[in-house]
Order: C-alpha cells, then sequence, then structure tokens
C-alpha cells in the first residue's frame, strides 16, 4: 500500500465542553474517585458496553455530543478538518431502565440517515462513533475494517487500562472512569497500518453524566509527533 503521506505541522484549536483529569494516585486496581464509584476497576468492556447507560436520562431529555476529526496526512485521505454534532432524542422504552432513542448524526453534506433504537439500555454514540471510524479508516489504509474491529475489541478486553479520574462537566467536578487503549501495538502486520499502529483509544466515562459517555479521543501519531489522525466525540451538557 502507498505510504499516506506526511502529515502538517500544526493542528486546529479545540474547545472541551467536557474534561477529565486521573484523580491522584489513580490505578487499574486501587483508588477511588470521590463519589459512589466501586473501589476495584471494573472491566473495560463491562463499562463501555455492559453498562446500563441510558437509565440516568430522563424520557424527553436529548443528548448532544461535538464531534471533530483532523488528520495532518499530506493529500487529505480523511478530508478537510471536520467539526458537526451528534444529536439523540430520548424517549421512553417498554421497560423503566430502556430507552427508545432517535440518532441524528451530522448535518449539511455530511449527515447521514436518521438511526431509531428501541428498548436500549446501552448508549449507541459509542457504536456510532466506533463504526464511523472503522468504516473511514478502513477506506484510508485500503484494509479489512473486521480486522480492525476484532484488535480493538481484543485490547478492550485483554489489554486496556481502566483508571479512576474526574470529569469537569458543567460546572460539577463527578467521579468517572477513564479507558485507555492501544490496539496495534506489536501488531503482526503494522507495515499495513502505516504507522496507525501508534493508534490509541481514550474513552471516559461517568455515571454522575447523562448518557454516562463523557469522551471519546482517538489519535495516531508518526515518530516525529505529527498527527495521522486525531478524532473526538465530547459530551456537550447544554447543547441537548
Amino acid at each position: 500500500m502507498a505510504a499516506p503521506g506526511t502529515p502538517a505541522p500544526g493542528t486546529p484549536a479545540q474547545e472541551t465542553p467536557a474534561r477529565a483529569t486521573p484523580s491522584p494516585g489513580a490505578s487499574s486496581q486501587g483508588s477511588t474517585p470521590q463519589g459512589s464509584i466501586p473501589q476495584e476497576a471494573p472491566s473495560a468492556t463491562a463499562l463501555l458496553f455492559e453498562t446500563n447507560q441510558l437509565a440516568n436520562v430522563p424520557a424527553g431529555q436529548a443528548l448532544s455530543y461535538r464531534y471533530t476529526r483532523f488528520s495532518g496526512i499530506e493529500g487529505a485521505p480523511f478530508g478537510p478538518p471536520v467539526e458537526d454534532r451528534i444529536r439523540e432524542e430520548v424517549a421512553p422504552g417498554s421497560g423503566p431502565e430502556n430507552r427508545n432513542l432517535k440518532v441524528e448524526m451530522f448535518s449539511g453534506e455530511r449527515r447521514m440517515p436518521t438511526a431509531t433504537y428501541e428498548d436500549m439500555p446501552g448508549n449507541p454514540v459509542l457504536v456510532r462513533f466506533l463504526e464511523h471510524h472503522l468504516d473511514d479508516l478502513a477506506k484510508v489504509l485500503k484494509g479489512n475494517p473486521r480486522y480492525i474491529k476484532n484488535g480493538i475489541r481484543r485490547a478492550l478486553r485483554e489489554s486496556a487500562s481502566v483508571t479512576p479520574t474526574e470529569v469537569e462537566v458543567d460546572g460539577r467536578t463527578v467521579p468517572g472512569w477513564r479507558v485507555v487503549a492501544r490496539p496495534f501495538v506489536g501488531d503482526p502486520v503494522r507495515d499495513r497500518l502505516r504507522g496507525f499502529d501508534s493508534l490509541t483509544y481514550t474513552f471516559v466515562v461517568s455515571p454522575k453524566v447523562p448518557g454516562q459517555i463523557v469522551s471519546i479521543d482517538v489519535k495516531a501519531t508518526n515518530p516525529e509527533g505529527g498527527t495521522l489522525l486525531q478524532e473526538t466525540l465530547t459530551y456537550e451538557p447544554n447543547a441537548g
């Protein structure tokens, strides 16, 4: 596969509606952030995919997330920098903890068809973000999206770190968890990844935040520190 080119210097300035900072002395087996967070860290897959993330979202509320994408690769295979939004309208489900959702992803020419979900316990914004990311990455690398997807799944299941963190959102600080995975370090076919073996996936979640997904950050850099790709999703507490 042809090389993707050389990253251009500089990245656009980004605002952060919600921010997470590690708790002092945090470790994946140890300390607890302020609030009712369990002493022992749960697994990454439990936090991201096996938690009832929508139980704290009242029916009738909307959730909004700021999305950004930037790549410094010469020739812009990912396209120009993007700043857009994903919005979820939450309606009652068949039970007290489930919700029906309508998800509107992006605007203008980037707008994707509205997706509907019924009786969801988990927040679909996580899967929508990852699916969109995987599609774009596979196109640029001319690779198999299933291989990339399986690598991320395996890393979240087997090697991701989970540490307590404090989340600053809507003028208050609440406890949460930070999940970090690097799926392709030492990958046997990393030469085909053309520098994207450096991909780092960082997820911040908090049971004190509606929908629990606070932020997602995906970043790959070259050995010189240039940004091959940075893709983010950030909860916006007052934009729903």
